[in-house]
């Protein structure tokens, strides 16, 4: 580790000479502008038109190869890469001099004249070479033979610390975020032409709530009040609703204090949609032809996912919650009170927690012995009131179950969704059920909020409500298997 410790700051150094060299010869090596006239992509896809055309192009410096009097180097910029031609009787000696001080990670400009080398790539001669940034910390190193990469930049905890280098040297990565953004601008498109109007919400609140999840705390100093990072945008889109505002949606950060693993982030993206005169059964049909809407812009019918081929293109399956649980486990448990559950569970020889509430038992045994089956996408409906508090009880007058659904694809969550709670009565009781969990230990049971409340007690019109995580979705579409290689910059424990 010292010899390598050494090594490094060796490099630095000499790269800080070559800066004082750049300086002395009255060159500004961090100049302000220099403007492109073409990305690398558009010559190459392009160079019949462009052929011995005189272009200006910008990119870094990510290979050399110094021939003497002559030599060849790539800069890449953001669409691709391209192949720079520099020769000393052409460009001068001074010129020439100039470019002997450039190293791998340094950003150039070039103006040139496009051409094709002998074995036919597309390459630019250049006539004049502008320093734009001189790097002083050296790249990882990464080799190319053949268009096949070797000691590429891949440690997956390196490549989280730092972005900035993934999108350097890994340029699928950047390819993945490139696709995020598209995907978040097809669903905004999806939901605009239905008439959804976006909206911004707080994300410091003085009461959380909208979903069962442990919140960040912080304190608000000029009110001295204990604040708290949103853990769901619901319960401010619905006072929208109630207000008047009949489609309203919000793509937003919320922020859970809980665990992490690859499908799971504390801070993360969400879509929540809120939709009056509709319900759960609109809302899959919604949901179901917005996702295949946001594939189809990418390209996307079918994927693979952890060795499985998953079929967008038909449509989905929809399943009840006790139905697909008393499938999983070969059991009815539809009709189990808490203590016959607990006692199945045992006969099975599933593994059950001492504190565990009823609530926790199901969802338990939902996320263990049904999700990771749920392969292709498939619609649970019709979930049980306990651990539902914002959902409408169903309209088949079963009072132990609620209007919602919740979306698989490849064994993980993608979305939730209600019929909402639009009874203020209803509403109230459940959030004192919720209470009595909090009390008895449950730090994910949802609070008592007043303010939501009393706006529901103006009257909130029927209406369905979707949550989908766009993280999730993200992965999916691109074929990611970590949470953390679709958000640019995930949270890390300090090294």
């Amino acid at each position: 580790m010292p010899d390598e410790r050494k090594s490094f700051n060796q490099i630095v150094e000499f790269r800080k000479e070559k800066l004082n060299k750049l300086i002395k010869k009255g060159i500004n090596p961090y100049p302000a502008l220099f403007k492109p006239s073409h990305h690398s992509s558009e010559i190459i896809s392009n160079y019949d038109s462009l052929e011995n055309s005189s272009v200006n192009i910008a990119g870094r410096i990510i290979s050399i190869r110094k021939m003497g009097k002559a030599s060849f180097f790539n800069i890449q910029d953001r669409s691709s890469k391209i192949q720079i031609f520099i020769k000393k009787d052409e460009v001068g000696d001074s010129e020439y001099e100039i470019f002997q001080l450039m190293d791998i990670g340094d950003i150039v400009g070039i103006e040139g004249v496009v051409f094709k080398t002998k074995v036919g790539e597309v390459s630019i001669k250049t006539v004049k070479l502008s320093v734009l940034c001189k790097s002083i910390r050296p790249l990882p190193i990464v080799k190319e033979k053949e268009d096949e990469v070797f000691d590429a930049f891949s440690g997956k905890e390196q490549r989280y610390r730092n972005r900035h280098l993934d999108l350097i040297v890994n340029p699928d990565v950047r390819e993945t975020f490139i696709k995020r953004s598209q995907i978040i601008k097809s669903i905004r498109s999806f939901l605009d032409d239905l008439g959804f109007l976006e909206v911004e919400t707080p994300v410091l609140q003085p009461i959380y709530g909208g979903a069962n999840a442990k919140p960040f705390t912080t304190h608000h100093n000029a009110l001295d009040q204990k604040f708290f990072l949103r853990i769901a945008d619901e319960l401010y889109l619905k006072r929208l609703i109630i207000g008047g505002i009949d489609r309203v949606y919000e793509i937003a950060k919320d922020f859970r204090n809980e665990g992490m693993d690859r499908n799971h982030n504390p801070e993360f993206t969400m879509l929540e949609f809120y939709w009056a005169y509709a319900d759960y059964e609109d809302n899959m049909d919604l949901v179901e032809k917005m996702i295949r809407s946001a594939a189809r812009d990418l390209g996307v019918e079918s994927l693979n996912w952890n060795n499985e081929d998953i079929d967008l293109s038909r449509k989905f399956k929809r399943i009840s919650f006790f139905e697909a649980l008393s499938e999983s486990i070969e059991e009815d448990i539809s009709n189990l009170d808490f203590e016959g559950l607990k006692k199945l569970c045992l006969k099975k020889g599933f593994n059950i927690e001492s504190e565990d509430t009823y609530s926790q038992l199901l969802d338990h045994l939902m996320s263990e012995h049904v999700e990771p089956k749920l392969i292709q996408p498939t619609f649970i409906i019709d979930y049980p009131t306990i651990i539902s508090p914002l959902a409408k009880k169903h309209r088949n007058g079963n009072p132990n179950l609620v209007e919602r659904f919740e979306l698989f694809i490849g064994g993980a969550e993608f979305a939730n969704a209600f019929t909402e709670l639009n009874d203020p009565i209803d509403q109230r009781q459940r959030f004192e059920s919720q209470q009595k969990l909090a009390i008895q230990g449950d730090d994910e049971a949802h609070p008592v909020d007043e303010n939501f409340l009393q706006a529901i007690e103006c009257g909130m019109p029927p209406t369905g409500g979707v949550g989908i995580g766009i993280d999730r979705l993200v992965m999916l579409l691109t074929e990611n298997r970590s949470i953390k290689d679709v958000i640019l910059f995930p949270a890390m424990k300090n090294e």
